[in-house]
């Protein structure tokens, strides 16, 4: 799918936001959109002319307006300077923003309302002190995990969203690119070994065993992956040829790759450093220590994937929050709400399960096998585990 296409995508969005409470019934509405030309252009305050807080009607919220005198500066109209009322947000003389021009051929007449604000500065501005960052700091490594982002985006936005647009089943088109993603950024962020090619095969595996268990939740628990104004309108634009359950699924395997791919490639380093540092040691005592670092990483992380979902669904939250006149058990009995727990849910055991998994298959691609039948060495083995247990526990 092109920008293009995105782009009409999006002001096709914007207009029904834009317009959807205010228009007397669905066939107006298509009436509307149909003979109707919507063109989003940049514009520039001249001057705000008057602002005032008035109450939004039949509410007791009050809200700030504008009459605010402006210039166009692309399209058709560039140059021409118009009024309008403006009651979105508040703009101040010398901003940019984003224009919506509507023209209605079915009644004869132009609309103009602020669409967005003119975030493109800002937005370049922090990627750019990111980029920066991340090359300073993290040098080659910081580099080539920049490069590994950006393919894992062109996946997502030439493979995974064509194909789910096109028809074909999300959860196997997420797999499919979340295995694409996990092996080009591990090769490129870390070379081509067998500590990569370990964590490589336990987060592939991971990611099958998790779209298991997410498949048997999602409809154990009857969820239509409809929970939001996006979902209605993307449902509507594609004459509902998509599967929002599938596209759940893809969801949660998507979200997750960030801390699966963590976990996976710290626990195959740890197990090379293990096997480094004592190439006499067997198989089943790296894996054991392994798993020992491994727990602790899964506390972390655990802990950092639940906190993260619910920053992201803040707002969720406390609109839950605030229905004081319902019960507890109602709430999280509520679609949205319940999507957001298996969505936790499901991550935080596929992280969990990514440590055992990857450790095995690392230990056995890693580390050679040795003499795990000598007593002397089983010996001094269990003399460690001993004091390291030991010292854990006074700790």
């Amino acid at each position: 799918m092109n920008i293009n296409k995105w782009f009409r995508f999006l002001v096709f969005i914007s207009f029904l936001l834009g317009n959807f409470s205010f228009l007397p019934n669905a066939t107006a509405q298509a009436q509307e959109l149909i003979q109707s030309q919507v063109e989003i252009v940049k514009a520039e305050v001249l001057e705000v002319l008057k602002q005032e807080v008035r109450e939004i009607p039949g509410t007791d919220t009050s809200h700030s307006f504008q009459e605010i005198r402006i210039k166009i500066l692309e399209g058709e109209q560039a140059g021409e300077v118009i009024i309008l009322e403006n009651d979105y947000l508040n703009l101040k003389a010398g901003e940019k923003f984003y224009l919506r021009h509507e023209i209605d051929q079915f009644e004869d007449r132009e609309l103009y309302a602020v669409f967005e604000p003119y975030r493109l500065p800002a937005l370049y501005g922090f990627m750019a002190l990111f980029v920066v960052c991340v090359v300073v700091f993290g040098g080659w490594q910081g580099l080539r995990g920049l490069l590994s982002l950006v393919a894992s985006f062109l996946f997502i936005f030439f493979l995974l969203f064509p194909g789910i647009m096109a028809g074909y089943s999300p959860i196997l088109i997420s797999i499919g690119v979340a295995s694409l993603i996990i092996i080009l950024g591990s090769y490129v962020t870390h070379g081509f070994n067998k500590t990569t090619s370990a964590a490589v095969v336990g987060m592939i595996v991971t990611v099958i065993l998790t779209s298991g268990l997410a498949y048997f939740a999602v409809h154990s628990a009857q969820l239509s992956g409809v929970t939001s104004d996006e979902a209605v309108y993307l449902n509507f634009n594609t004459r509902g040829a998509i599967d929002f359950v599938g596209l759940l699924l893809g969801g949660i395997l998507i979200g997750l790759l960030g801390v699966l791919y963590d976990a996976a490639i710290s626990q195959a380093i740890v197990i090379e450093e293990l096997n480094r540092v004592g190439p006499h040691l067997s198989r089943s005592f790296i894996f054991k220590r392994a798993l020992r670092v491994g727990r602790e990483h899964i506390g972390a992380l655990v802990n950092t994937l639940a906190i993260a979902y619910v920053g992201v669904s803040l707002p969720l939250l406390l609109l839950v929050y605030s229905f004081n006149d319902v019960s507890l058990t109602l709430n999280l009995n509520r679609e949205m709400f319940a999507t957001e727990i298996i969505r936790t849910m499901i991550g935080s055991i596929g992280l969990v399960l990514a440590v055992p998994i990857t450790s095995l298959i690392a230990v056995l691609m890693i580390v050679k096998q040795k003499r795990d039948e000598n007593p002397v060495l089983l010996a001094e083995e269990k003399a460690i585990v001993e004091q390291l247990d030991h010292t854990h526990h006074h700790h």
